[in-house]
This record gives C-alpha cells, sequence and structure tokens, in this order.
C-alpha cells in the first residue's frame, strides 16, 4: 500500500473520529456569530467536482435554488470537519429533499483535493446528492478566495448562505449549526 493511500486512510479515520465527536456538537452548540448582508461577483472558472467532472461554478452558485457555501479543505484538521459536519447535518434535516438545496465546499488546497480525495472526503460525512466539493488550479481558488473575501484559512471562518437568484448572500461569521443553518434558509 502507498504511502499516499495510507495518508488518505488515517485522514478519512481521523475525519471519522472527528465527525462522531463534533457532529453532536455542531448540532447543538450555540455561539455569537456575526451577520451580514455580502455581494459577491462570482468569478467565471471552471472547477472539478468529487466525481471528476468539470463544473462552473457561476452557474452552480447562481442557480434559482438557495446555495450553502463554505471553503475548507480535506486534510485540515482544526475547523473543515466541524463545517463539513454541519453540512451533514443540514442534510440530515432536509432530507429526503436534500436536492432542494446546493450545498458547495470549495477547497482552499487545489494541489491535494483531487477528485479521489475529495470523494473520500464526502462519503467520511455521508455526503448526499446535492453536496458538492470543488477544487481548481491556483488561480482559479484564489480568485475565487479574493472574490468572497477570505484571504486565508483561519479561525474566522464563514458561512455564506444565497436564499434567491440575486447576488445578495447572508455571511455568517463564526460557528453555526445545523438547524441555525436551516432556520436561516428557511426564512
Amino acid at each position: 500500500m502507498s504511502k499516499d493511500r495510507l495518508m488518505i486512510i488515517a485522514a478519512v479515520l481521523l475525519s471519522a473520529l472527528i465527525f462522531a465527536f463534533f457532529g453532536r456538537w455542531a448540532e447543538a452548540g450555540s455561539q455569537k456569530n456575526q451577520k451580514s448582508i455580502e455581494h459577491y461577483v462570482v468569478p467565471d472558472v471552471v472547477l472539478t467536482n468529487q466525481n471528476g467532472m468539470k463544473v462552473s461554478l457561476k452557474s452552480l452558485l447562481q442557480t434559482n435554488k438557495p446555495v450553502m457555501l463554505a471553503f475548507i479543505y480535506s486534510s485540515c484538521t482544526t475547523i473543515c470537519p466541524v463545517l463539513s459536519s454541519t453540512f451533514a447535518n443540514v442534510q440530515n434535516r432536509l432530507a429526503p429533499d436534500t436536492l432542494k438545496v446546493q450545498l458547495v465546499s470549495i477547497s482552499i488546497d487545489p494541489e491535494h483535493d483531487t477528485p479521489q480525495v475529495m470523494m473520500g472526503y464526502l462519503k467520511t460525512f455521508h455526503a448526499k446528492p446535492g453536496w458538492d466539493f470543488l477544487s481548481g488550479s491556483p488561480e482559479d481558488t484564489a480568485a475565487i478566495m479574493k472574490a468572497f473575501g477570505l484571504k486565508e484559512m483561519s479561525y474566522n471562518y464563514f458561512t455564506l448562505i444565497r436564499t434567491s437568484s440575486d447576488n445578495r448572500w447572508i455571511k455568517i461569521t463564526g460557528l453555526l449549526n445545523a438547524a441555525a443553518i436551516v432556520d436561516e434558509y428557511m426564512k
């Protein structure tokens, strides 16, 4: 077994443990969050999803259905599993209608997050249809991060929710539990 394969297996197992531990915490957690309304111009870039398919970011995000967006990377062992666990809990709350909302995780580590890695990551969180993990070139990733005001992944994390077809996004800085995300989406 190759070293890369062992690293993926170890990361998946660690993520599963984190998911089990933080899943309940993310579902039940309640913290003070900052909420603002933002307008973003989505870059016209083509990314690759977990299935290896090319996806226009603009088309995916400017759909008529609500969109929930977070920036993560698969090798992250701190906040990314918490954000992903929350997305998994959102899907569980929306089941069986998970396709009514588009969940999007965008990698900020495109050199590592290949389709195979992203697929394994989503499987760890039992992702259902309607949740895409996207990665692109370093240049496209930098353009996306700049467009959404993300300088680097840090503890100043946020979740974006777009409930209408305009460019108005609700930016919530801080941890959100699944109930709060679904409540925001339902408003």
